[in-house]
């Protein structure tokens, strides 16, 4: 039996549904689901691996593990939420890498003097780069596909071409042992830096103008300059943001390691932006969060950690963090057709509207 409701959507009339309510719009949120599901791996590793996987020093290189994707992936995260994409964050960070461990090597020393300058290079390097992707996205038209991918391959080449493929090794001490011997609740100190740029990430795409304007061009490119945003000069932002984050990330790498590590950025994008929409952050743009991102970047780290204790090859990271994936962006397909079939059910039809004047 058809009710008065079904009928009314069937005949396009308004339907009146009632509000959702607070825990019904967390509930429609993906990245709490995503937590749901991190928690269950949690769980399941906590009994299948005991004490071993709930050690101080495991959660210890979880945290460092993660620390290097938290900080490309802010700059992701504002790029995917423009409806753009930046495969090149890996390679650039390979290339700022390079330029910042040449510029220390030539200046020479071991203080903090020395480690500022190839700071400071690495940033500019990653900056560049981001400028040049937003430049050809923006004002060239290039999708940001193709100008991301040939930036992958030219940023990691050059850094190939300058180091004849080998990798430099000459990082001040002051890099590794800021990452060594300082330590927070027993964790080491690089966490804690990412964590102060996902918090400052979090307030810009959440409380700032240069956040709504993110989400305004995801969402409506031309409605956005229809009021006014100068929306090619805030691509070539977005970009360079994402360029200069994955310059500090190379900051951080070298800190960790020692050394660059030009073969070892392979999967670095495929990882980082895996992370950013599985935690919630629509490829169609206009849609994401922080800490949703955040959530995302912890499953395929806990993943690793926990099947090298419990003896599963790590090549089922692959299997699990791909599948998560597809589920993520169908979750998100899923709920974009429920939404626009929401929206079509309460737009009056033309016979309601005729039966509207008739009657008054």
């Amino acid at each position: 039996m058809t009710t008065g409701t079904e009928v009314a959507a069937e005949s396009g009339d308004v339907v009146d549904e009632p509000n959702p309510t607070a825990l019904q719009r967390l509930g429609a949120l993906q990245s709490v689901w995503i937590l749901g599901v991190l928690l269950l791996i949690v769980v399941f590793f906590s009994i299948t691996a005991g004490d071993r996987f709930l050690s101080t020093s495991n959660f210890s290189l979880i945290s460092q593990n993660v620390a290097v994707w938290a900080v490309i992936a802010v700059g992701m995260t504002f790029v995917i939420i423009t409806s753009g994409i930046d495969l090149s964050v890996g390679s650039v960070l390979v290339f700022s890498s390079v330029i910042a461990a040449k510029t220390m090597e030539a200046v020479g020393g071991e203080g903090w003097g020395v480690a500022a300058l190839g700071i400071l290079a690495a940033l500019v390097s990653g900056l560049a780069w981001g400028v040049l992707n937003g430049i050809l996205v923006a004002k060239a038209k290039v999708p940001p596909l193709i100008v991301t991918l040939g930036s992958l391959s030219v940023a990691l080449g050059l850094a190939q071409v300058i180091t004849g493929g080998i990798d430099i090794r000459a990082v001040p001490e002051v890099l590794t042992d800021y990452n060594t011997y300082i330590k927070i609740l027993g964790i080491p100190a690089l966490p804690f830096t990412a964590l102060i740029v996902v918090v400052i990430g979090g307030v810009i795409l959440h409380r700032t103008r240069f956040g709504r304007y993110t989400y305004a061009v995801g969402s409506n490119e031309l409605a956005a300059r229809r009021v006014g945003v100068r929306v090619d000069r805030h691509l070539i932002k977005v970009y360079g943001l994402a360029g200069m984050l994955s310059g500090f990330a190379a900051v951080l790498a070298l800190s960790q390691f020692g050394t660059t590590t030009i073969a070892g950025q392979s999967l670095t994008n495929l990882n980082v932006i895996a992370a950013v929409v599985i935690g919630g952050t629509s490829i169609f743009g206009g849609e994401g969060s922080i800490f949703g991102t955040v959530v995302g970047l912890f499953i395929p780290a806990v993943l690793q950690a926990g099947f090298v204790i419990i003896g599963v090859q790590p090549f089922w990271q692959g299997v699990a963090v791909g599948t998560v994936l597809v589920g993520a962006v169908y979750f998100d397909q899923s709920r974009r057709k429920a939404a626009a079939r929401g929206a079509g059910a309460k737009r009056p039809s033309l016979r309601s509207k005729l039966i509207g004047k008739a009657s008054s």
